[in-house]
């Protein structure tokens, strides 16, 4: 019988509708680096024979159970409602602690900035009496980062919870060395933690095809593909776009609570195309029509979108923070620049559309990085740290 994991997030993608992914869904929560890590990782578990039950929240769209690849179910619970995303839990209890005719082998939890999650999957393992995985896709102890109260709260409620749950895991995997270090030295046993990050669909990128999807956009073009999140700043690239010295297009794609500003910002800037939510399928085509990929974010465990940007062949501009050094290597892969640093930001860009001699340099280390971030090989990793935590194989141990 193949083993049988219990897989829990607080975001995943969300059901396809006849059309797609509708606009109100997107609106509610952008989709984004967690949600195509989950989603990837399962369809490749999935592929690689792992029987799955994914249970998440169901966002703006239905309550209710989808199959997903051959033998994945996916259970989306909780309200339609942002600002009590959080119950979400509260409703997954009846099918997380449901006792079930296919044992549970592996209760695996995703956490990003809802640490619910983490206390689900502690009543989840308990319930089933198996081993308990954790991904942590956003420190809210050690990556988190702003001024406010709930981000305060978050930090010092939120980051109790998170280390006491990571250390009673059975296994914890982080995207990047630097929160490997973080956790050990909060006390986690460094034998249980390993690094594996996110990464990228090779089909979905060797599927994209050749027509260029912003025809009559003006080169070079200077683009932002993901939510447009308080975090992720993609307000100060349009200011860095207005302080350019070189020709160049602006190329905004997605949607989130700040695209109001983003769009205000924007208003009035000559050579700018804001796209709205795209659905993760076309992503390979749009980053395929850019020459530079710019993620500005305050804080951030790795940014998915780069190693997308590493499999197209594309030139980054990022801010030197959390895990994204590990990604992007400076003069090799793309350029980092100190985060919050508007002036850095412009004088990155110019120098990228002035140039483009380094930019086909760093395109080509781009090529060359990507092959350690394919998907299937970094979800038969984690088929690795499931067989060690059941006591089958060992498991990889962070640097």
């Amino acid at each position: 019988m193949p083993v049988h994991v219990l897989r829990l997030c607080s975001v995943f993608e969300p059901a396809p509708t006849g059309s797609g992914v509708d606009g109100r869904t997107a609106r509610y929560d952008p989709i984004g680096g967690m949600q195509n890590h989950t989603a990837t990782l399962t369809r490749c578990l999935d592929d690689q024979g792992l029987a799955q039950t994914v249970v998440t929240s169901r966002l703006a769209g239905r309550r209710g159970r989808t199959p997903l690849g051959g033998a994945a179910v996916v259970h989306r619970t909780g309200l339609p409602v942002p600002a009590l995303r959080q119950l979400w839990a509260l409703d997954a209890l009846r099918v997380v602690l449901r006792r079930r005719v296919r044992p549970v082998d592996v209760v695996h939890a995703h956490q990003g900035e809802d640490v619910a999650t983490l206390l689900l999957a502690r009543l989840a393992a308990r319930r089933h009496g198996c081993p308990l995985v954790v991904t942590v896709h956003c420190s809210v102890g050690h990556t988190l980062r702003g001024r406010g109260v709930r981000t305060r709260l978050l930090r010092a409620l939120g980051g109790a919870v998170e280390r006491s749950a990571l250390r009673a895991a059975d296994a914890v995997v982080v995207l990047t060395a630097r929160t490997a270090a973080a956790l050990r030295g909060d006390g986690v046993p460094a034998a249980r933690v390993a690094t594996i990050p996110s990464g990228f669909d090779p089909a979905l990128f060797a599927a994209a095809g050749h027509a260029d999807v912003l025809p009559g956009a003006g080169r070079p073009r200077i683009g932002y593909v993901g939510r447009l999140a308080p975090q992720k700043r993609a307000d100060r690239l349009v200011e860095a776009f207005g302080r350019m010295r070189e020709p160049a297009t602006l190329v905004v794609v997605g949607d989130g609570p700040d695209r109001a500003r983003v769009h205000a910002l924007a208003a009035g800037l000559p050579r700018v195309h804001l796209t709205g939510f795209v659905e993760h399928t076309a992503v390979p085509a749009v980053l395929a029509a850019l020459d530079v990929l710019v993620l500005p974010s305050d804080y951030e465990e790795m940014g998915s979108v780069l190693t997308e940007a590493l499999a197209s062949g594309l030139p980054v501009v990022a801010s030197d923070v959390g895990g994204i050094p590990e990604v992007v290597r400076d003069g090799e892969t793309g350029l980092l620049v100190p985060p919050g640093d508007v002036a850095a930001l412009a004088a990155a860009l110019d120098r990228l559309a002035a140039d483009p001699v380094l930019r086909a340099r760093l395109a080509a280390g781009a090529r060359a990085r990507a092959a350690d971030y394919a998907w299937p090989a970094l979800a038969a990793r984690v088929a690795a740290v499931y067989a060690r935590v059941r006591g089958e194989a060992p498991v990889e141990v962070a640097a």
